[in-house]
Order: structure tokens, then sequence, then C-alpha cells
């Protein structure tokens, strides 16, 4: 699994990007890093059929005529790919899905929970905290053994599910440590090898060798390649969880202590330089494997889900009724307590209500990002997250989050600038070895939004004790 750096460079990559809501593929420019061209499409969920899964054959056919496309224009001569964690490929002897790819927010009858809680190993072992559903890949495995028998049966091998869509690609199968240590119950961060769970459910045969991130699987099959219009070989990358490639390009950068939160469907915090001692299973906190192999404590909840679910209808307001906003909302306590989105995050076992309710929308829009903003700080804080943090993805954008997370935390905010792909793809690109691209950080201090009062108040009705971290 050691990373190899001498690479052959390339001008541009393209990049599968397949997260939990959407996915899509871009072609990055090697030299500057810069998003050049791409398409998108909806990660939909299949919900007939043995349990609800993904689209696996839409998602083919997207990243082919994606690739189609951009191989004219722009062009491409290298292939990366990262997508969400939580997922496993089944394949059979003959190379397709023994089962479907099964959706990880489905869930499982109490029986098989309890059969699977049996079996899972100690948190001190995978620093893997037992999560709802199938967000624990071995739950996921358990439960397609246990319910699918016949059908589990037939599987070969098990693929983490960026290397699933590598396979596609070049037929070769391969694992890789960021899949496998993104709250699996299957990895153990110290030694860096399968947890007891892999052999309690007699899958280590099945399980593909595991490979750097930083490899080259192949070259793009020759079918697929005379498909594309492609004359030239097309080396395609092991690949990499989306969260840990939103983390490479600020491993490659900046110096720690500093943290990275990585915001989508989830909003994940890395404490990177920091030390697991302070993980607590009970709060959705856990130890992310980088790309290196190397433990990160992190912590996490649905923070950009929840943002969808309470916002939906809304309309953003106009900056100046957001600052107004702002200070009517604070002065008046209207404040959003958690979950939105039941049995994840710092405060799992708490249940959504509002405190004093918005008088309009605007206030109910800026009360909803405070919401998120006093989440993120309190994910922070339960890892003991140190230095300046730094703001990727969708939240990145928003003015007001990123000022009142400056403010809740007392700490500097940065969020890159020039013209930067999302960091997920920006991380995958990196893969293929070309230069880290220079970024200049726009920085938004603490104290723009006063926030004491109304945080303090917020953990108070939370029930808790700690501190945001500093």
């Amino acid at each position: 699994m050691t990373a190899q750096y001498q690479r052959p460079r390339y001008k541009r990559i393209a990049v599968i990007d397949i997260g939990k809501t959407n996915a899509k593929v871009v072609v990055i420019d090697a030299v500057s890093g810069s998003e050049l061209a791409g398409q998108r499409t909806a990660n939909t969920v299949i919900t007939d059929g043995p349990y609800p899964h993904f689209d696996t054959e839409r998602l083919w056919f997207f990243i082919i005529d994606a690739l189609r496309q951009l191989a004219q224009t722009p062009g491409f001569d290298a292939i990366s790919i990262t997508t969400h964690g939580a997922c496993a490929a089944l394949l059979n002897g003959e190379g397709g899905l023994a089962l479907p790819v099964l959706d990880y927010e489905h869930p499982y009858s109490d029986d098989v929970q309890k059969a699977y809680q049996a079996l899972r190993p100690d948190f001190n072992e995978t620093c893997s905290p037992l999560l709802p559903c199938g967000l624990n890949l071995g739950a996921q495995l358990h439960y397609q053994k246990a319910v699918f028998a016949s059908e589990f049966a037939k599987v070969k091998t098990i693929l983490t599910y960026p290397q699933y869509w590598a396979f596609r690609l070049t037929g070769v199968a391969a694992n890789e440590v960021t899949s496998l240590g993104c709250h699996t119950d299957l990895w153990n961060p110290a030694s860096r090898q399968y947890s007891q769970l892999v052999e309690k459910l007699g899958l280590l045969e099945k399980m593909a060798p595991v490979r750097a991130a930083f490899d080259v699987l192949g070259p793009l099959k020759r079918e697929i390649a005379d498909q594309l219009g492609l004359k030239e070989p097309v080396s395609v990358y092991c690949g990499i969880h989306d969260s840990n490639a939103s983390l490479l390009p600020q491993l490659m950068r900046r110096k720690a202590p500093f943290s990275v939160v990585s915001t989508g469907t989830w909003i994940i915090s890395f404490a990177v330089g920091c030390k697991t001692e302070a993980l607590d299973p009970r709060r959705d906190t856990l130890a992310n494997v980088d790309v290196f192999g190397k433990p990160v404590p992190s912590a996490r909840y649905m923070g950009g889900r929840e943002f969808e679910i309470l916002t939906k209808g809304l309309s953003e307001p106009a900056d100046d009724c957001l600052d107004v906003a702002v200070n009517e909302v604070i002065a008046n306590d209207v404040m959003l307590l958690p979950n939105v989105v039941a049995g994840s995050g710092p405060f799992p076992r708490q249940t959504t209500r509002w405190i004093n309710e918005p008088a309009d929308s605007a206030q109910r829009y800026v009360a909803i990002l405070l919401y998120v903003a006093l989440m993120t700080a309190s994910s922070l804080a339960i890892v003991d997250a140190d230095g300046p943090i730094v703001v990727e993805g969708p939240f990145a954008k928003n003015r007001i989050y990123l000022r009142a997370l400056a403010s809740i935390t007392g700490r500097n905010v940065h969020v890159g600038q020039g013209g930067t792909p999302t960091g997920t793809a920006e991380g995958a690109a990196l893969l293929t070895g070309i230069s880290v691209p220079e970024v200049h950080d726009t920085i938004i201090p603490a104290g723009l939004i006063d926030t004491l009062r109304y945080q303090q108040d917020f953990l108070e009705r939370v029930g808790n004790s700690a501190h945001f971290a500093r």
C-alpha cells in the first residue's frame, strides 16, 4: 500500500465524483487545478427489488456518456475516482453484481441489528462507532449475508465503492484504506489491517487486494477506450473516499494542527494533527483513515441533508435582509435544536424543536444557518480540533455560515479562492501526481457576529457542558 510519487505528467484529469445526492464527471487542469468542464446528474435510489439500492447502470451510462463528450472537449489523459463511503459492490464470478449496491439509509429489522451488534468489534479496535441503518459497512455485509443467503453465496469479490467503478473501467479488482477506514467496522487503523469482523463474517478470502489510492490499476479497457473515441492509452487510478479526497489537498498544503470541514450531504470535521483518545462513539466521532493510512480524529452529522430539509420551499434572502435577520434572530433567541435527521451527530439523542418561532422567512433561513454552524462547532469541539478551520464544499460559499462558524469557535475560517474545483474532485485529481495548485485563502476572522450568549443558550438546551473548540 505504499504510495508512489514518480508519476507521468498529465495535462488534464477526468474525475468521476459520485456523492450520495449527486454524481458528476469533471475535467481538471493539471497545472492550475481549475475545473475545465463537467457533466452532472442526480444519484438516484431504486426502491424496488430486494432492498433500496443505487441505480448503478444509470450511473454507468452517465459516466460513459460524460467521458465520451469530455474526451472530445477539453480532453483528458488520466482518470481518477472518488465516491461517498458506507458502500460496497458484491461481484459474482463473472464480474457482475451478485446483489444490488445497497443504499446505506435502508434500515434493518431488530433481530438483524441485534445479531450484528453481537459480532461487531469494540470501538477501541476500529475507532468506528455503532451507527444507524447501513452506515457501518460491516452491518450492510452482515445484512446481505444473513437475509439473502443464496445470492450472497455467489459473491466472489467484495470491492469498496470507488474501486468498483475502477474495476468496471479496467477489469482490475482492488480495495483501498480511505473507504475501508470510513466507519465500516472492517478496519483496524492502528494495525493497518482488517478487523476481526472480516474473519467472523467469513469474508477475508472475498476481499479484493488492498491497493494505494495513488496506484494505477491499469489502462482503460480497450473496448471502452474505443467507445469513448480515445486513441492513446488512459491510466485509471485506484480512487479515494470523498471526504478523504477533500482532506488530501489540505494535507499537502498545510502544517498540522488544523481542521478541515468537508460539507455536502454530510458535514465531516477532520482534526488533523490531533489525538484519537478524545473520541466518543456515542456522539458520532470516529477515526477516519487518510490516504497515507493514518487515523484522523473526525466527527460528522448529516448537515447538508438537514439544511436541504429545513430550507425546502425557502428562497435565500438578499444580503441586506440576511444581515438584519442575523441580529434579530440572536436578539430574540430564535433557535433550532437538534436533531433534524435522528440518530447521528454530536447530540444523537436529541429531538428537534424550535425555541421561539421565526417571525419571517429571512429569520428562519438565518436561524437554520446558525444551527448548522453550531452543530459544526460542536463536532469540532468533541474531537479536540485545533488550529485554523478550512471549509470546503457548498457551505464554503455561504457568508453567514462562515462568519457564524468563525465567531462560535473563536478561530479563523479559511476558504480557498481562485477557481479551484470542489475538494473532492481536486483531491481525486491529486492522486495522479500532479502538482498541488497554489490557493489564496479568504480568511474569515472571529467576532463578525456576536454569538457568545446565543451559543451558551444552545449548549445549555442540548445539555452539553463542553465548550466549543477554541
